[in-house]
C-alpha cells in the first residue's frame, strides 16, 4: 500500500480515497459557491410556486352571482344549491338573501335602500367560486349555459368577464416570466457551479494523468471525485435551504406569515428542488472535468 499525490491506493481493483486534508480548502470555497448559486435559484423557484399558489388564491375567490327571481321558492333555492355544489367545477356556494343584500350595501353606502326607495330592491343570489382551472372566460361560457339549464327561476347570471381577463392574462405572462428567469438562472447556475468544480479538479490533472498511467480505468478515476463534489453539493443545498428558510422568517411579520401563506408543501417542494440541482449540476460538471483531463496528454497538462 503506498500514498501517490493524496490517493491511498492499496491496488488497482481495490477502492481508494481522497484524503480530506488535500481538497479542504477547494472543498469550503467550491461549497460556499454552489450554495449562493442554489440560493439565487431556489429564490426564483420559490417565486415561482408563489405566483402559481396566489394565482390559484385569486382565480378561487371570483364569483359568479346567479341572481334567482323573486318568486323562487326555499326548497327549489336548496335543491339549486346542492346541484352547483355537486358540480365538478365548483368550489363552493353562499346563498345570499334579499334581506343579507340589503345589509350588505347599505354597510357599504351608509343607507338603507329600503329606507330611501320604500321596498328591498335587490334580489336574492347564489354566489359561486369555482375551481381556479375553471376560472377563465371561455370556461365560465360553457358553465353558465349549464347553470342556466338547472332551473327556469335564474333571472341572469353576472361576472367580470373582463377583471377574469385580466387576471388571466397578468398570471400567464408573471408565470411565463419566472419560468424565463429559471430556465434561464439554471444555465448560469450550471456555468457557475461548473467553473468553481474545474478550478477545484484543475489541481489534481496530473494526480488524474499518474493514475491513468499506472493502470486505472476511468470509472475508477471519476468515482471519488463525483463522491466528493456530489457530498459538496448536498451540504451547499442544506445551506441554501437554511439561508430561504431564514429569509422568508426575516421578512415574515404579525400581520403575513409567509410560510403559512405559501404551505410547507412548497417549501418542501423548493428545497428538494434545490437539493436535486445542486446534486445533478455537480456530477455532471465533475463527470465532464475528468473526463477532460483524461483525454489530455501530459505535455498538454502544462498549458492550460
Amino acid at each position: 500500500m503506498g500514498v501517490l499525490f493524496g490517493i491511498e491506493i492499496t491496488s488497482m481493483k481495490s477502492k481508494y480515497r481522497i484524503t480530506p486534508a488535500t481538497f479542504i480548502s477547494s472543498k469550503i470555497i467550491a461549497t460556499i459557491s454552489i450554495s449562493l448559486v442554489l440560493f439565487l435559484l431556489g429564490l426564483i423557484v420559490l417565486l415561482l410556486l408563489a405566483a402559481n399558489n396566489f394565482s390559484i388564491f385569486v382565480k378561487e375567490n371570483l364569483t359568479i352571482d346567479v341572481v334567482l327571481s323573486d318568486d323562487m321558492k326555499v326548497d327549489q333555492i336548496k335543491k339549486l344549491q346542492n346541484a352547483l355544489s355537486t358540480a365538478a367545477y365548483v368550489k363552493s356556494v353562499h346563498y345570499v338573501s334579499k334581506e343579507e343584500a340589503a345589509e350588505l350595501l347599505t354597510k357599504d353606502l351608509g343607507q338603507d335602500p329600503e329606507e330611501l326607495l320604500g321596498f328591498n330592491p335587490l334580489p336574492s343570489l347564489l354566489e359561486v367560486k369555482l375551481k381556479s382551472e375553471y376560472a377563465t372566460v371561455d370556461s365560465i361560457r360553457k358553465i353558465e349555459k349549464e347553470i342556466q339549464r338547472m332551473s327556469t327561476n335564474i333571472r341572469e347570471i353576472q361576472y367580470r368577464k373582463e377583471l377574469m381577463q385580466t387576471v388571466n392574462e397578468n398570471m400567464r405572462y408573471i408565470g411565463l416570466l419566472l419560468l424565463g428567469l429559471v430556465v434561464l438562472l439554471l444555465l448560469i447556475s450550471y456555468v457557475l457551479i461548473s467553473n468553481t468544480i474545474r478550478l477545484m479538479i484543475y489541481s489534481k490533472r496530473f494526480l488524474i494523468h499518474t493514475m491513468k498511467l499506472v493502470g486505472a480505468t476511468n470509472r475508477f478515476i471519476i468515482a471519488p471525485f463525483v463522491r466528493s463534489t456530489v457530498f459538496s453539493g448536498i451540504i451547499a443545498a442544506c445551506i441554501s435551504a437554511l439561508l430561504i428558510l431564514w429569509l422568508i422568517y426575516y421578512i415574515s411579520g404579525d400581520t403575513v406569515n409567509f410560510i403559512e401563506l405559501m404551505g410547507w408543501n412548497t417549501l418542501a417542494i423548493v428545497f428538494l428542488s434545490v437539493l436535486v440541482f445542486g446534486v445533478v449540476i455537480s456530477m455532471i460538471a465533475t463527470w465532464l472535468a475528468v473526463k477532460k483531463y483524461l483525454r489530455m496528454r501530459e505535455d498538454d497538462l502544462y498549458y492550460i
